[in-house]
């Protein structure tokens, strides 16, 4: 049974120990001496930056290790399933994770002030780094850069708290803590357990072990971004469960949830030039999400293409049914995950060159398969 009680608190914790440093980085003028030394600082084996001050330097000792619990034998089954459909895993996330993002209003009024609004393509680019550093083959150990990652993710959070807060713009009474605690879970749980939900909605098989090992990664992933253990369930039916709680308590209609949902669809448009196929990306997204948030956010309908993504919807079922047996089958789908991907990541960087890289090992794998969806990272995509 869920403590509903002890889920709204989460709307008044933040990040005590990340917070601390901000707090004193602020308050003696070395935020931008920071920020220079951490803009290098990108594998998880190199060492610490002795330049760095002394408050940074402990916070960076104390969290760079997963909690004593993580399981590698977990950790490298997840591996293996993001192996196999990484690139339809990053598919849900493109079409579903932002927008259950922007149903949460305290969250969409938060990256509203922080000037997030008109910036959709740098969220989502963000967001898939950050779930590609994850899913590498040691992203806890040495030769990633996962760990720095969530390192600097705390701080950022930790800045988005103290200027928010101070900005007299925000009512931590009404509103609760800034990027808190309860956000944190929120966003955990559409990138884990709603992630799932979704491929299986565009008719991906998911296995309840495969489901079960990524979100044990993500719940590894949470206890370094500083939530409470205890606010992470261990099994993946309770996750479910607090996922259903988390929507009832935190979902919602909001001006800012619909603004940014319009812009984020806007910039999917760029993926099909010309008027012909649109609609077909309001269609997916109501296929990903729950109708209702899909209702909240104002997605727009679209009867053909709603019968159109039903219809390929089936075929998938149809193809993955036949994947252990069907070379065909199996190339169709990954390739066409990998074209989906490929093309959301320029667009969502505007065509530019990206700093978007896939780990080595899972470069690797994915060339061999023929499945790759961005180039090498030191090409432009």
């Amino acid at each position: 049974m869920i403590d509903t009680a002890a889920v709204d608190a989460l709307k008044h914790q933040g990040d005590p120990l990340a917070d601390a440093v901000v707090a004193e980085l602020i308050a003696t003028g070395r935020v931008g001496e920071v920020n220079r030394v951490l803009t290098h600082f990108r594998a998880n084996d190199q060492p610490i930056p002795d330049d760095l001050p002394t408050v940074v330097r402990e916070f960076l000792i104390a969290t760079d290790n997963p909690p004593d619990w993580a399981d590698p034998d977990r950790v490298a089954r997840a591996y293996d399933f993001f192996v196999d459909d990484g690139v339809h895993v990053a598919s849900v996330l493109t079409f579903g994770a932002m927008v259950n993002c922007y149903a949460q209003p305290r969250a969409s009024r938060a990256l509203t002030l922080t000037h997030g609004l008109n910036q959709p393509h740098r969220r989502l680019s963000e967001t898939s780094q950050f779930v590609l550093n994850m899913m590498g083959r040691d992203a806890f150990g040495s030769g990633g850069s996962f760990v720095p990652a969530i390192q600097k993710t705390r701080l950022i959070h930790a800045a988005v708290r103290h200027f928010l807060t101070a900005s007299g713009r925000w009512d931590v009474e009404a509103e609760g803590v800034p990027v808190c605690q309860q956000d944190m879970v929120g966003a955990l749980l559409i990138f884990s357990v709603q992630v799932i939900e979704g491929m299986r909605r565009i008719g991906i098989s998911v296995t309840e072990q495969e489901a079960a090992d990524y979100y044990y990664v993500w719940r590894v992933t949470g206890a370094m971004l500083g939530i409470p253990v205890q606010a992470l369930p261990e099994t993946l039916d309770d996750a479910r469960e607090l996922n259903a709680v988390m929507v009832r308590a935190a979902y919602g209609p909001s001006p800012e949830g619909v603004t940014l949902t319009r812009n984020l669809l806007t910039t999917y448009e760029k993926l099909f030039p010309g008027k012909l196929f649109d609609g077909v990306i309001a269609a997916m997204i109501r296929q990903v999400v729950d109708p209702e948030v899909a209702d909240w956010m104002e997605v727009p309908r679209s009867r053909a293409w709603a019968g159109v993504v039903r219809t390929g919807t089936r075929l998938v079922r149809a193809l993955e049914r036949s994947e252990d047996n069907s070379a065909l089958a199996n190339t169709i789908l990954d390739k066409a995950g990998a074209l989906l991907l490929g093309g959301s990541v320029r667009t969502l960087t505007d065509g530019q060159s990206t700093t978007l890289s896939i780990p080595t090992d899972l470069r690797e794998r994915w060339e061999a398969a023929g499945t790759c969806p961005v180039v090498t990272p030191a090409e432009p995509v």
